[in-house]
């Protein structure tokens, strides 16, 4: 079995994605795009990823423009994605309203 900070295969992240809903895959990295009602909604979006990120000791790129967020994960030691950047992603999508 894969250590978490070990590069995934191209199958491996294939099936993670199957089950990340609004996740891709973006070259070495993945992410998702998410939509708030307006800014104040995505600060705190931000800010609850942020708890998660220090939580996890694994932290992504986050681009916020008024109501929208972008978060990118790619485990930069690895050179790619890792089972940490799928792990952290399931647990962002969790604390995603529908």
């Amino acid at each position: 079995m894969a250590r978490q900070r070990d590069r995934l295969t191209d199958t491996e992240i294939g099936t993670a994605l199957a089950s990340l809903p609004g996740w891709r895959r973006d070259g070495e990295r993945i992410r998702r795009d998410f939509e708030f009602a307006d800014f104040v909604a995505a600060l705190g979006f931000i800010a609850q990823v942020g708890a998660l990120a220090e939580r996890a000791d694994h932290h992504p790129e986050l681009t916020n423009v008024y109501n929208k967020v972008t978060i990118a994960l790619s485990t930069h030691d690895a050179g790619g994605i890792t089972a940490m950047d799928t792990a952290l992603a399931g647990e962002i999508s969790a604390r995603t309203p529908a």
